[in-house]
């Protein structure tokens, strides 16, 4: 996959070796001789307290995104009350945790007490009970497991098959483990819960898969939903290897509080080292190549590209490739292309992001008060700015809720404000939709303004703007009625984790620099659900307008100006106070000075 760095994966004849379940094994193996790797567990909450709650919760898939790994795996047990969280919510790790020389978490107990050890060059080691704590002082990164399965390489786990307790059942798990030599490191997943799949391992099942792929020595870490392994892709995004119950069951990655992640250069080919620095509307692509060769970037919105810049015949090793005319704050995929002896060789095609100069002024809470119906509209213009709301409920303040079950609502979230009413035709539950509308003020100017929306919208919603349709969080296709329900539901059936979604400029044609007016319908998923919550908070991100700089320079004897960006008109005059003329022609940088003498003015106008 990367250098220093295998995956395999492997299934079973059921019944066949001992292994009544059927299983789907994927295993990474980490060459820690190869200098480039590194290893990166979870890093610490900044200020947070040892013992408490010291790690920031994430999916596995977001770990890798955040901190760049090229791979990514669950590792320590840790307190989970609920497993679909808002990321960075504060977590408990359970059992020796180091991350980058900083103990995260201390051994508190000969509970998760089984223990990898690695050093700043990772030197590993295996401890099987870590109670008393080893000295941990020269460990730059640890992670440890519920019990050990694997020992000297006899699979100790065979004994557990009579011990009671539901993780000693077949089950998902994550396994991690070393060679002899301490030369390789495992990171093993093995799927369950899924018939027909992959059932779920025994203990002793476990250590036979990690024997069977060169591990002497292995422990069980945390596993059921939360196993879960993705790799990065050649555009950095988490690609998942494995098939986690809890996607299966859910659509969703749980949020876990521990991870593993290995950092490692991609295997080497004809093009390498590539690297792209962009900025609002240019990007310089570098890469170098074996052999001297041309030099050409292809690129798009798409990962199909279609557009290349002009090919440089020039045959060289290190290239250099400028991309203009790019839009600010969205994402290209590209691949860099040489080409020499008739050969064409392109790298993997990777993915950018231009940047966006810009101010996120937070307009409203979510707390923030709404006027809200459960009455159906019947085809009413209720989304327009001008439609009356006199007389509907409220406005009361976020969040909005409604929850028939005995414990009424969920105390982990946000104070819920405003108890809306039920319907009594349906024994009480909730009606299937509600209706809100509040009014804000848009900025002086709305040009290049996007939206950010986040909140806790239990089951699904549709939002409009001055009466024109923006967004469908979980809401089906097609035309939206009273009795429509939601596709879809968040975390596991409550508004526990934040919604967040950014609406870009050009789809708020209708906003203005006066009163807007944003409307939001709240659908449930099913006639009978328990409970319905609604509250958004509003920012508007506004660009911010930069005076552009212009250099002058010497250039085989001549002089010419140079730019960054695009969509700049240059303009000259005889003298600093005007007339200014527009320079004919297409202009773009660098521009060469041409002329017979005299004193010329140059600026630059969008």
């Amino acid at each position: 996959m990367f250098k220093g760095v295998d995956h395999s994966v492997s299934t079973n004849l059921p019944g066949v070796g001992g292994m009544p379940h059927r299983l789907v094994i994927h295993t990474i193996r980490v060459d820690l001789s190869d200098p480039d790797i590194q290893l990166l567990s979870t890093p610490p909450i900044d200020n947070s307290v040892q013992g408490t709650r010291e790690v920031g919760g994430l999916t596995v898939s977001d770990f890798l995104r955040t901190n760049q790994v090229q791979v990514a795996i669950n590792a320590n047990l840790f307190d989970a009350r609920e497993y679909y969280l808002p990321a960075g919510i504060p977590m408990d790790v359970y059992g020796l945790a180091v991350s980058e020389g900083r103990v995260v978490s201390r051994q508190e107990s000969s509970e998760n007490s089984t223990v990898i050890l690695l050093d700043r060059n990772n030197r590993a080691s295996f401890v099987s009970e870590n109670w008393p704590s080893v000295d941990v002082s020269d460990v730059y990164t640890a992670v440890a497991g519920t019990y050990p399965i694997l020992v000297g390489g006899v699979d100790v786990a065979r004994g557990y098959q009579t011990a009671a307790g539901f993780i000693h059942n077949p089950n998902p798990r994550t396994v991690f483990g070393l060679s002899e030599d301490r030369r390789y490191l495992f990171l093993m997943t093995i799927d369950g819960r899924q018939p027909g799949y992959s059932e779920g391992a025994l203990d002793y099942e476990a250590a036979e898969w990690l024997l069977l792929v060169g591990a002497h020595d292995g422990v069980n870490m945390d596993g059921g939903g939360s196993t879960t392994l993705v790799m990065q892709d050649s555009t950095g995004q988490a690609v998942r290897l494995n098939q986690s119950s809890a996607v299966a069951d859910s659509g969703k990655e749980r949020t876990v509080g521990s991870h593993l992640g290995i950092r490692a250069k991609p295997l080497p080919g004809f093009v390498n080292d590539l690297s792209v620095v962009a900025d609002e509307t240019t990007a310089l692509v570098s890469w170098t190549s074996v052999e001297a060769a041309t030099s050409q970037v292809e690129y798009g919105l798409g990962s199909d590209v279609g557009l290349a810049t002009e090919l440089n015949p020039v045959l060289v090793k290190e290239h250099s490739m400028r991309l203009t005319g790019l839009a600010p704050n969205t994402g290209y995929y590209f691949r860099a292309v040489s080409t020499t002896g008739g050969v064409r060789y392109a790298s993997t095609i990777r993915f950018f992001t231009t940047i966006h100069h810009a101010t996120t002024n937070r307009v409203f809470e979510v707390t923030h008060p709404w006027r809200y119906t459960k009455e159906n509209p019947n085809g009413l213009v209720w989304t327009q700015a001008g439609y009356d709301d006199t007389s509907w409920s409220g406005p009361g303040e976020g969040l909005f809720w409604v929850d028939v079950r005995a414990t009424g609502p969920n105390p982990e979230v946000l104070q819920r404000a405003t108890n809306m009413p039920s319907d009594p035709s349906n024994s009480g539950f909730p009606y299937r939709t509600y209706y809100f509308r509040t009014h804000f003020q848009g900025p002086a100017s709305v040009a290049g303004v996007s939206m950010i929306l986040s909140g806790y919208v239990d089951d699904g919603a549709v939002v409009y703007l001055n009466g024109s349709e923006i967004y469908r969080l979980r809401m089906p296709e097609g035309t939206i009625r009273n009795d429509t329900l939601a596709s879809g539901f968040p975390c596991s059936g409550d508004a526990t984790c934040l919604d967040q979604f950014e609406i870009p400029s050009s789809a708020l044609s209708g906003l203005i620099s006066g009163d807007n007016v944003l409307a939001v319908e709240v659908h449930n998923y099913n006639a009978r659900s328990a409970d319905i919550t609604f509250g958004l908070a509003l920012d508007l991100v506004e660009p911010i307008v930069r005076r552009p700089t212009m250099d002058i320079q010497l250039s085989g004897g001549g002089l010419k100006l140079v730019w960054e960006g695009t969509g700049y008109v240059l303009q000259s005059s005889e003298d600093p106070v005007g007339p200014w003329l527009d320079v004919a022609g297409t202009v773009q940088s660098p521009y060469a000075i041409s002329g017979t003498g005299g004193r010329r003015y140059f600026r630059l106008r969008r």
